[in-house]
């Protein structure tokens, strides 16, 4: 019974349109969404069991499978962050040079990402400097997702 309730409040967290993923009936749903706003200790608690005592008609190994898939997306999202600033990082450190690494490691042709690089070593405000960081940024993550997929 306390796991089931468990695994119903790791539920509770995930997005509506995550949870829309585990196929769960309407009322154990409604009382997800009901926990979501509930400030009152105690009122979250029980709400916690409701959930737990729901929870005791549904399978729980799908929805068990459904959070290990969702945790593991979620890795793998932060693992490609972490690399995006790495080679960001590196980029902007070692400039042009980098760029030939991070085209034979990635796959790609990346003349935009050496345009970015161009305008940065030039760029004379501080803001300029961030704005560029940013784009650069973003041009390696988008790539390191395309090549994730």
């Amino acid at each position: 019974m306390l796991e089931l309730q468990e695994l119903g409040e790791q539920l509770i967290p995930l997005s509506d349109a995550e949870l829309a993923t585990f196929a769960l009936e309407e009322r154990v749903v409604e009382a997800i969404r009901a926990a979501r706003s509930i400030r009152s200790h105690g009122a979250l608690r029980r709400q916690k069991q409701l959930i737990g005592k729901l929870m005791r008609d549904l399978d729980p190994e799908p929805i068990r499978a459904g959070l290990t898939a969702l945790r593991a997306d979620d890795l793998a999202a932060k693992r490609v962050f972490a690399a995006a600033e790495k080679w960001r990082d590196r980029l902007l450190r070692e400039g042009t040079a980098a760029v030939a690494d991070f085209e034979q490691e990635t796959g790609t042709r990346e003349t935009r990402l050496a345009q970015l690089l161009a305008e940065y070593e030039v760029a004379i405000s501080d803001r300029a400097e961030k704005t560029l960081r940013r784009k650069i940024f973003r041009r390696v993550h988008e790539i390191l997702v395309k090549i994730a997929r």
